[in-house]
């Protein structure tokens, strides 16, 4: 099974597509762009979800829904956000199709067209504060704290699935706040939200940082990134928190009474990340062999197989440890499938990136023991029987460590200081993340990106002020902030 992906080497593209479909994650659809989320990759998608609506619920914010559809009108209402997502919309005209009376198969009703276009969201900012307007009176219904779990349109050409589609699914929050303060305080709160998931449950590090004025999000005064580093180098924008001023508020007249009596405009923020998350995780962890999960967010945390087939007394005893693993909380699968050879089945949830798989025969039954593998070092250990749970729990704990110190080690050694533009460039041809200074103004960034195809992903939150020049201008700079080519 491992033959049919592509080496990381040799086709890195290539590679992720091999594991998108051999692991069963996603497949192609009828609708150009679109993918079809299959279910272990859904699954991977819900305990992202599950845990990230937690984390959100424990900052106090609540699920809510908004309609799909947003009138064209007011798309135009603020115009930094129309122009960065005008060139991305779906656009529906018509409401209703008819019978072809020229042939077979239906035809779009020439009189069922909208009074006003409707905009299949590519984000819910405008409907949700068109909203806000009616739910927002008074200082006592300030802070409102709303997420949504939804799913967008973003009208792209160049597609690749989980990383970049047409449609994707996503969590989107819309908090409205009496002070600037509040506001900001919230943006950096989901921003921290957003590295801890990364980092403890993803065993993916990041950078956390803020955008360049050229890089914010569309009609925010500041963004705020998670910025995480892929097997190829490039970088991913894991995750965006947007502090908006009151350009929303302004856009959609939505004040609030103070409690001097006195009417104001609120503060917003928004914030979101997706099921780009999924292919983050592909490309952070995963081998030449197939996809490799952090056990916290595996739908499988360990599978048990029975060698050589489920015999009755080999079953029984699968199905003790089983019942003993979840006890202690650990997701756990019996490979029941009497039609498959033992080799098959290692390659398969080897592929699958099942963290721990516990090999079972009658060997091992009379010995006491079983078989113990690690997905993430392929590493096989003969472990007694008695105390399996708390063997694999701690295990579980192990691997995901590793990962994520893998993964930092992996970071820290493809990231490169430099102090001039020769160095920049074989720096980009390396690959990964780079620190060198910059003037600060667009013109130079824009030259840049010109230059090299590589981008400032942010200015770190750890910023340090060292005196400096910039590596193109020479223009004197305050300090380094991160480039680097990106997804």
């Amino acid at each position: 099974m491992a033959k049919e992906i592509t080496n990381r080497e040799e086709d890195y593209s290539l590679w992720y597509n091999n594991i998108v479909k051999k692991a069963g994650l996603a497949d192609h659809s009828a609708v150009r762009g679109c993918m079809v989320i299959k279910p272990h990759g859904y699954a991977i998608w819900e305990n992202m979800k599950d845990q990230l609506d937690r984390m959100f619920k424990e900052t106090g914010h609540v699920n809510a829904y908004f309609p799909l559809f947003i009138p064209k009108s007011f798309l135009s209402k603020e115009a930094e956000h129309v122009e960065g997502f005008a060139k991305e919309c779906a656009v529906v005209t018509h409401h209703r199709l008819m019978n072809n009376p020229d042939g077979p198969g239906v035809v779009v009703d020439p009189s069922a067209k909208l009074e006003e276009e409707l905009i299949v969201r590519p984000t819910s900012e405008t409907i949700i504060w068109n909203t806000y307007r009616d739910w927002i009176k008074s200082y006592r219904d300030l802070p409102l704290l709303i997420n949504q779990w939804a799913n967008v349109v973003r009208w792209e050409m160049r597609t690749r699935p989980f990383l970049r589609t047409a449609e994707f699914l996503w969590q989107e929050g819309h908090t409205a706040h009496a002070t600037k303060e509040e506001a900001i305080e919230e943006s950096k709160l989901i921003h921290d939200v957003y590295a801890k998931f990364s980092e403890e449950y993803m065993a993916m590090p990041v950078i956390q940082g803020r955008k360049t004025a050229s890089e914010r999000f569309a009609g925010a005064v500041e963004t705020y990134t998670i910025e995480a580093m892929m097997q190829d180098g490039k970088a991913l924008q894991a995750g965006t928190s947007h502090f908006l001023g009151q350009n929303f508020a302004k856009a959609f007249d939505v004040k609030y009474m103070n409690s001097e009596n006195k009417e104001e405009l609120v503060w917003a923020t928004s914030w979101g990340v997706s099921t780009r998350l999924v292919g983050g995780l592909i490309m952070t962890h995963s081998d030449d062999e197939g996809l490799v999960l952090p056990p916290k967010l595996a739908p499988e945390q360990v599978v048990i197989v029975p060698i050589p087939k489920p015999f009755p007394n080999i079953m029984e005893q699968a199905e003790a440890i089983a019942s003993e693993l979840r006890s202690h909380g650990v997701r756990v699968k019996i490979d029941r499938d009497d039609t498959k050879r033992p080799g098959f089945k290692f390659a398969e949830y080897e592929m699958k990136g099942v963290p721990i798989r516990i090999g079972l025969g009658k060997r091992d039954i009379e010995n006491g023991v079983v078989e113990v593998a690690r997905r993430d070092t392929k590493a096989k250990n003969s472990v007694a029987r008695k105390g399996i749970a708390e063997y694999v729990v701690h295990l579980l704990d192990v691997i995901q460590s590793n990962l994520l110190a893998r993964a930092k080690k992996f970071r820290s050694d493809n990231t490169h200081y430099v102090d001039n533009m020769d160095q920049f460039k074989d720096a980009v041809a390396k690959g990964g993340f780079i620190m060198a200074h910059w003037d600060g103004t667009s013109e130079t960034e824009k030259k840049i990106k010109e230059l090299t195809n590589a981008t400032i992903r942010c200015i770190p939150n750890d910023f340090v002020e060292e005196v400096g020049v910039c590596v193109l201008s020479g223009a004197p700079s305050k300090g380094r902030v991160v480039f680097a080519k990106a997804y």
